[in-house]
């Protein structure tokens, strides 16, 4: 039914826990594909050793082309896109199937709630792999609650194998993956998807992009990957990240049900008549840079 795609780079201790939390705390057992990228730390030994199905590139591709590559190979109904700095909590199956199975179409994107010193749930197990306190997660876990949420847009996501390959996957644009969940979210939201929710009781402790604070390395032109990506993004859709995360995705709130088409009220012609203004100055300024993309 399920089949899990974890992309990886270099990131082996990580990948080991992830996968042992998968293995240890789901009420069914799942086909687990990787993308390794690089491998240079033993996970291709890792993957083999274990019969672990993989996708491969010897330098890092980023996480789009990482998960368009793996995604090739899922013959399931459904795919869900973890990163390799997850800990998946107990019973995480048990309520992500018993939502599916509510819903009853596939026009859906479904995630976690997150745990973690800056995540929905504020709950320090351990900064780093080195601290992390296990006992700790699993004794309060069910304790700690967020809500079912509005417009989520980020990983660990559940979607049909049939609305990914209908939108293109994972746009590659947006290397190494930064503002590519948004961008995705946009490409399911023209195709009519108006179901982006967020389950509380699918809990997931994240240690927080530990590969994208080691490849996010400022330039000259740019101050970081989230200042380009948010670019990309804005000359791609002609609005903003944050505008589409307030007036469509509504992303935060509380989840009443599907969403709706945003209302077109002063605020919403005010922001996007600013979204209008950015675009123009960074399509001038930035159009040579991007115009590949």
């Amino acid at each position: 039914m399920i089949t899990i795609l974890i992309p990886t780079y270099n990131n082996l201790d990580y990948l080991k826990l992830c996968i042992k939390s998968i293995k240890n705390n789901s009420s069914n057992k799942y086909k687990i594909i990787l993308h390794i990228n690089e491998g240079t730390d033993g996970t291709l030994d890792y993957a083999n050793e274990n019969n672990l199905e993989y996708t491969f590139s010897k330098t890092n591709i980023g996480l789009c082309a990482s998960m368009n590559n793996s995604c090739k190979l899922v013959k399931t109904k459904y795919i869900l896109y973890a990163h390799d700095d997850m800990y998946f909590c107990p019973e995480w199956d048990i309520h992500l199937i018993n939502e599916i199975n509510k819903i009853g179409h596939d026009k859906f994107y479904l995630s976690a709630v997150l745990i973690g010193y800056l995540e929905h749930i504020r709950f320090n197990c351990g900064d780093t792999i080195n601290e992390f306190n296990e006992d700790k997660l699993l004794k309060n876990y069910k304790k700690k609650n967020f809500y079912d949420y509005q417009g989520s847009h980020f990983a660990p996501h559940l979607v049909s194998k049939k609305i990914w390959d209908k939108v293109g996957g994972f746009s590659e644009e947006f290397y190494p993956g930064v503002a590519s969940d948004p961008d995705f979210n946009m490409k399911l939201w023209k195709e009519g998807v108006r179901i982006f929710k967020g389950i509380n009781n699918f809990k997931v402790y994240h240690f927080v992009s530990t590969v994208i604070k080691r490849i996010n390395v400022p330039t000259k032109n740019e101050p970081n990957i989230k200042s380009k990506a948010s670019k990309i993004f804005l000359l791609k859709w002609g609005v903003s990240i944050k505008f589409f995360k307030k007036f469509y995705l509504n992303t935060n709130s509380e989840y009443l049900g599907p969403l709706k088409d945003p209302k077109k009220n002063i605020k919403f012609i005010f922001n996007y008549f600013l979204c209008k203004i950015k675009y123009l100055y960074v399509r001038l300024l930035y159009n040579k840079l991007y115009s590949k993309n």
